[in-house]
């Protein structure tokens, strides 16, 4: 039986954008529209850095 470290990254892990504030999923969080490329993903020719190209940030909600 083999285990895996907590602080080793799994294939399973979801990368983090810079503009991410959180993992998907987390309590407290959602899905926003990117304010960098508004959604489309793309900033000119190339993909948005904020949100990697998919249009979307995770962001707290509820202002707490």
């Amino acid at each position: 039986m083999t285990s895996t470290p907590k602080d080793q990254a799994g294939s399973d892990q979801t990368k983090l954008n810079p503009g991410d504030q959180a993992e998907p999923g987390t309590p407290g969080t959602g899905e926003n529209v990117c304010p960098e490329c508004k959604g489309s993903g793309r900033v000119g020719a190339t993909a948005c850095q904020t949100c990697g190209g998919t249009g979307t940030i995770i962001e707290g909600v509820g202002g707490a």
